[in-house]
């Protein structure tokens, strides 16, 4: 029996393990593995703080989205060689595989930032994660006024859009309980502008000053002093804030870098419109954790999906793979 296994049971994976079990006979099996049954809605995340979504409302298992006659294995990985063509897992063993497909993802990373991780959740809070949306909702309805600052430590990051809803939400927020006229907003971010793209960054840059949100750009942040409550950039310009919003570097998973197939910061590189390593014709890498030039986020895995499948087919039967990612999103 020839072998599909799948790594990272996210939006990519799932998809991916799904379209593909759709199209396979009984001569392939397909195995997808991730360190638990838990899937969290995402963009869910983001809204928790302000009450728009409860906790229970973006938490599900897995093995709800997962069709039939996928074995879905829950175990750690420990290690991936292209060259064996094997995965290795904490509890479960070895898994051979004839085509890898790797979703794994990236992850917020406080540690990497001087000074970042001994605050958090004390003064300076976070909503990438389940707990610290959480934790966040909480300091957000106990704060009474001051200086909120929002701020990016560097890119890329998750859904890059993401921190700017925050602080219009946090704008809105504050309105609703009557103490906006005693709260100070501060979007700091280290790109040139309010957003990635010059049309874009025309329209937020706007709304910011609309909403009176101060923009504090090319901002490269260096440490934060969370007894003093100061962010300070590499070129000594300082930030002070009375509660901080902060957005950690991305890393992509660990794992892939003890493995030697991920740069430094975890991200695996590949060719950017057919979403391969160089030199390995039966692995596909998709979703938040390749090095790809485009954004974070579940549309981009989702038109990856896509490519996937049908360079997958093509391969399986031997054809020549004509479907390109371009870095659509929407």
């Amino acid at each position: 029996m020839k072998k599909l296994v799948i790594l990272g049971a996210g939006a990519g994976g799932t998809m991916m393990a799904n379209k593909m079990r759709k199209h396979l006979d009984d001569d392939w099996s397909i195995t997808l593995i991730d360190k638990d049954n838990v899937h969290y809605y995402q963009p869910g995340f983001l809204f928790v703080p302000f009450d728009i979504n409860r906790p229970n409302e973006i938490r599900r298992s897995r093995r709800e989205f997962i069709k039939p006659g996928i074995n879905f294995v829950i175990s750690e990985l420990t290690n991936v060689d292209w060259n064996k063509q094997e995965v290795t897992t904490k509890s479960e063993g070895i898994f051979k595989y004839d085509i890898l497909i790797m979703s794994t993802g990236c992850d917020i990373r406080p540690d990497e930032v001087e000074g970042l991780a001994e605050g958090w959740n004390d003064g300076i809070y976070g909503f990438y994660r389940f707990g610290d949306c959480q934790e966040l909702r909480k300091a957000l309805h106990n704060f009474k006024g001051g200086k909120l600052v929002v701020n990016i430590a560097e890119m890329p990051i998750k859904c890059p859009v993401a921190p700017l809803e925050f602080a219009f939400l946090a704008d809105w927020h504050f309105h609703t309980r009557g103490i906006r006229d005693k709260v100070e907003i501060e979007f700091v971010t280290p790109l040139p502008g309010a957003f990635t793209k010059p049309i874009a960054t025309k329209v937020l840059t706007s709304a910011l000053e609309e909403k009176n949100i101060k923009l504090t750009a090319n901002f490269a942040l260096g440490s934060v002093d969370h007894k003093k409550k100061v962010i300070e950039a590499y070129d000594g310009t300082a930030v002070d804030y009375d509660m901080l919003v902060s957005i950690p570097p991305n890393f992509g998973s660990q794992v892939m870098i003890d493995s030697g197939i991920a740069d430094p910061m975890g991200y695996i590189p590949v060719d950017k419109h057919t979403l391969q390593p160089e030199g390995y014709d039966n692995v596909w890498v998709m979703g938040d954790g390749t090095n790809v030039p485009t954004s974070k986020a579940g549309a981009v895995a989702h038109f990856q999906g896509d490519v996937l499948e049908e360079n997958i087919l093509a391969y399986i039967n031997g054809s020549e793979q004509h479907a390109r990612s371009d870095g659509h999103a929407v």
